[in-house]
């Protein structure tokens, strides 16, 4: 029996040993397409990070990232699991052949904070704010879950809404729900298709009181049939049907203006280029930016509507942009300018919060919603200028989104800043320049009865 254990011993190490072999010789991955994230990399050591104890922490999580054949082995560690009689996986049920993400109870505060958020946004605009919040797949098709499987009672949230805010509502749980029969979800992502979409958009209309939108009127492209989304990278069951992604209304007329990259430029109704990627739902806009703006030039009734949205909207949007002039779209967790001020300068009388369930409870940016846009008082310039470079952009007020977008996009964070009286009116203005660049003037701005104004921004040095 020793023996046995010995050689047990020899085999186990040597197999440790072949793996750290393999490892090594394998080159490092900068990202991971199954699980959509961008992987650990060697680790730097030093002097500091070895006594702090971060280079071994580091050390953990880049082996652990670069562990060789990692995808197959947690696609395996999930088979095992299911033969075990496991049906969740990292906050994701199995059912059939279907991926439903958990919706776990909210923290109260944030929930609170969040509606009294949207409901202070109303109370600025003076115009029509609609509360749309969409059921995520596991209210819709709760039928489908695990016996006993627990997931937030999501109609009881949207009542709560309703009643908190005083805000006329989306129905979107009735018309989702109407239709839970129909592929409204995809089955290894959160997002709700392009059908599911469709419905969302008409709900929207609908309390609008506009003419709904007639699906014969459309030609539905495939666009992908290779999908793997979120769910399928989270839960680690690699084995599902791939789902199809396709695009419903024609992209050739309407002309769309993205802030992606922090300024504005031309964008695309459907950026092709993701499909080449594990986001393809991307593809919808672009995926993620702070300010989106969709044209119908055959549409000269100059109605606009605004959407505070999530990346669910990204779907949404092109078939209000089938009744709408102008369709205006603006996140959150990017855009931290005054959302009332934008609608005032645009002339934007309709807005309609859009967020699915689950993000609107968790999301910590809603509390950007209730910026006035008016003066900030008792605040010197001084300490709105510190708060400005701190990235505290709640405090503040801009006069123009392009420019405060632009310094978000260009500020890295190695700059040197100084107060001057530059036009001698005997108020000082904020002067920035990037770290050892004397004798360059990026940047100017200066402050005016609770605005920041930028008098020259030139990205800093194009940085």
């Amino acid at each position: 029996m020793a023996h046995k254990g010995r050689i047990m011993t020899v085999l186990f190490c040597g197999f440790l040993a072949g793996l750290l072999v393999w490892h090594i010789a394998l080159p490092d991955r900068a990202r991971s397409e199954t699980e959509n994230r961008t992987l650990a990399q060697r680790p730097s050591l030093s002097r500091e990070t070895l006594l702090n104890g971060s280079f071994t922490a580091d050390m953990e999580t880049y082996f652990a990232d670069q562990f060789p054949l990692r995808d197959d082995w947690t696609g395996l560690k999930a088979r095992c699991e299911l033969l075990l009689g496991k049906r969740e996986f990292n906050g994701v049920y199995l059912c059939g052949d279907t991926l439903i993400a958990k919706v776990e109870e909210p923290e109260a505060a944030q929930v609170e904070q969040n509606l009294a958020a949207v409901k202070k946004f109303a109370e600025l605009t003076g115009g029509q704010v609609l509360l749309g919040l969409i059921p995520t797949a596991a209210e819709v098709w709760r039928d489908k879950l695990p016996a006993g499987a627990p997931s937030l009672d999501q109609p009881v949230l949207l009542q709560r809404a309703a009643e908190e805010t005083g805000l006329p509502t989306v129905d979107m749980l009735g018309a989702l729900s109407e239709h839970a029969a129909e592929p409204i979800y995809y089955r290894t992502d959160h997002h709700w298709t392009t059908l599911g979409a469709f419905y969302g958009a008409n709900a929207l209309l609908e309390a609008l009181g506009r003419d709904p939108l007639e699906e014969s009127s459309f030609r539905p492209e495939t666009a992908s049939t290779d999908f793997n989304g979120t769910l399928y990278s989270t839960s680690g069951i690699h084995w599902l049907m791939p789902d199809t992604i396709e695009y419903w209304a024609p992209d050739y007329y309407l002309n769309v203006t993205t802030w992606k990259s922090g300024r504005a430029e031309p964008g695309e109704l459907y950026d092709r280029s993701y499909l080449e990627h594990k986001d393809q739902y991307s593809s919808f806009l672009g995926g993620n930016q702070p300010l989106c703006v969709i044209e119908n030039p055959d549409i000269r009734d100059g109605s606009k509507i605004l959407l505070i949205r999530d990346s669910y909207s990204d779907s949404l949007a092109p078939f209000l942009a089938q009744r709408f002039a102008q369709v205006h779209l603006i996140d959150l967790r990017y855009y931290h300018a005054s959302v009332a001020e934008y609608m005032a300068q645009h002339s934007i009388k309709t807005a309609a919060v859009l967020y699915s369930t689950a993000n609107f409870i968790s999301d910590q940016n809603l509390i950007y919603l209730g910026q006035a846009g008016t003066a900030v008082p008792g605040m010197s310039a001084q300490e709105a200028f510190g708060a400005f470079l701190a990235g505290d952009y709640e405090k503040l007020n801009f006069r123009s989104y392009d420019f405060f977008s632009t310094w978000q996009y260009c500020n890295d964070g190695h700059l040197d800043s100084t107060l001057m009286d530059v036009d001698g009116d005997g108020t000082e203005e904020l002067l920035v320049q990037y770290e050892n660049s004397p004798g360059d003037l990026h940047a100017v701005f200066d402050y005016d009865s609770g605005w920041i104004n930028c008098w020259e921004l030139d990205c800093l040095g194009g940085r």
